[in-house]
């Protein structure tokens, strides 16, 4: 039997990167997966490739009616849903005296209020069925560590670590909420903000010596959304080839 058979799923920001590979990978083991993606061009690229979705939305997740809207779209889908993977998220590398305001505003939006919102509507449907759930969120070991040029990105997963560790306190014992905290992984957005020649200085002072894979953090995902992971709740996963635990996260 596949790990996660017969698990009914949604995976929000799952168009690209980590969250396509967790779409892929939870398909694999028996999953029946929705994807949410705010880019037309990647959601029809994703239904494209994985004809075995149960379905693909389009919703910006910092917008509540349109989660409202998506999340009652996927319920009938799947007819249910035991697992949230709360994946979305975005950012912008520029120093602290040059954020604008408008950015920042956005990034906490998405990064964070896009958690809540799809969070909140979760955590009320698994409380009201026999097997309660899973959520699942996408942070980062920019929540826990200094990196320079992030400063609204590292407040939004600081913040989205402490709404976990609430939540998994309020939502016990039906709900299991956990954070993965990936370090520098190759995924799109991380080749759209470093040029070749920053990501080959990234892999120098990671210890592993090079960036994670998206199908990596897929794995943990499907081992903390299975039975497997049964006691696993308001934990921080950090996978990162040890990057976060030295001091030269901070030289960039």
């Amino acid at each position: 039997m596949a790990r996660l058979d017969g698990k009914r799923v949604i995976v929000t920001g799952g168009t690209t990167g980590i969250g396509a590979a967790v779409a892929r990978r939870f398909l694999d083991e028996g999953a029946k997966v929705c994807v949410w993606g705010s880019n037309p061009d990647h959601t029809a690229a994703i239904k494209a490739e994985l004809p075995r979705l149960a379905d693909v939305v389009r919703v910006d997740v910092a917008e509540p009616a349109e989660v409202d809207l998506a999340f009652a779209r996927s319920l009938s889908a799947l007819g249910g849903l035991d697992v949230l993977i709360c994946n979305a998220g975005i950012s912008v590398r520029r120093d602290f005296l040059e954020i604008d305001r408008v950015d920042f505003d956005r990034i906490m939006r998405v990064n964070v209020y896009g958690v809540f919102y799809p969070s909140q509507l979760a955590a009320r449907h698994m409380m009201q069925q026999d097997g309660g759930g899973a959520i699942l969120m996408t942070a980062s070991t920019a929540g826990v560590v200094g990196y320079p040029r992030y400063t609204d990105y590292n407040a939004s997963k600081g913040a989205l670590l402490a709404m976990m560790r609430t939540m998994a306190i309020e939502l016990a014992p039906k709900i299991r909420v956990n954070a993965i905290n990936p370090g520098y992984t190759m995924t799109p957005m991380q080749e759209a903000e470093y040029s070749p020649e920053m990501l080959q200085q990234v892999n120098g002072i990671i210890p592993m010596r090079r960036h994670g894979r998206p199908e990596e953090m897929a794995s943990l995902y499907v081992y903390l959304a299975s039975d497997e992971a049964a006691y696993a709740s308001g934990a921080i996963f950090t996978l990162d080839g040890a990057e976060s635990v030295g001091s030269a996260a901070t030289t960039l």
